[in-house]
């Protein structure tokens, strides 16, 4: 696999540091219970950071942590990575900008995946500009190859997805921005629901407003997302 000339890699202490504040940020907010959810992050186009299987991604080490290759075998650490790692792989494979990736469960985007409702309506405007529509990728059986199979499509189109009746994958060029991602989608999840199901109104942006805010995202490099309806 060639990597994009555009991607950057963080040093290994960066991208081991990100990790665990993103895991204590995602416990904190409680986008994942339990032992759930993973992260991942490139420090080379060949190499990559990854969290373990079964720790509360709240409470990890540094020590915790593994670095493996693209083929998901370990070369730095004594953990075993989550099943869920070659999803992330996946995602580096279609789309060599990218070069993070979080999954995590917070509850009103799970909730949305669950019912199979796609995040696209034009609501909010940070959530066109930062993030666009959401799509719902097939149910696959979670740590079988039809997960890496089922989100494929989305990784070169769309900035994340809900992951049917399982939670949310969010993807960018740094774990931070996979992140805010992540928070982003759970925000205009979270908004959707409001509106939609307990106010039961909600003033969508015309055409025009979509465009400019479009126009904005491009501006900032953000060339996926999608185009809410």
């Amino acid at each position: 696999m060639h990597r994009s000339k555009q991607a950057r890699y963080l040093s290994d202490q960066d991208a081991v540091e990100q990790i665990l504040e993103i895991g204590r940020r995602m416990y904190a907010k409680n986008y994942v219970a339990a032992n759930d959810g993973n992260i991942t992050c490139l420090v080379s186009p060949t190499t990559l950071w990854t969290t373990p299987a079964g720790v509360s991604k709240g409470y990890m080490t540094k020590e915790m942590l593994m670095k493996v290759d693209l083929d998901g075998h370990i070369l730095q650490g004594t953990q075993k990575p989550s099943s869920e790692l070659k999803m992330h792989l996946r995602v580096y494979l279609e789309n060599p900008d990218l070069t993070a990736c979080v999954h995590a469960h917070p509850p009103a985007a799970t909730a949305f995946a669950i019912a199979g409702i796609a995040l696209d309506r034009p609501i909010l405007p940070e959530a066109i500009v930062q993030l666009g529509v959401v799509p719902v990728a097939p149910y696959a059986a979670p740590g079988t190859q039809e997960v890496p199979d089922s989100i494929a499509p989305y990784c070169c189109t769309h900035n994340g997805v809900l992951l049917a009746n399982h939670g949310a994958l969010t993807w960018g060029t740094s774990p931070m921005q996979a992140y805010m991602r992540m928070e982003s989608l759970e925000y205009y999840a979270l908004l959707t629901m409001y509106t939609g199901s307990i106010i039961g109104q909600a003033n969508e942006l015309s055409r025009e407003q979509v465009d400019r805010l479009v126009e904005t995202r491009t501006k900032l490099g953000i060339t996926a997302g999608g185009r809410p309806v």
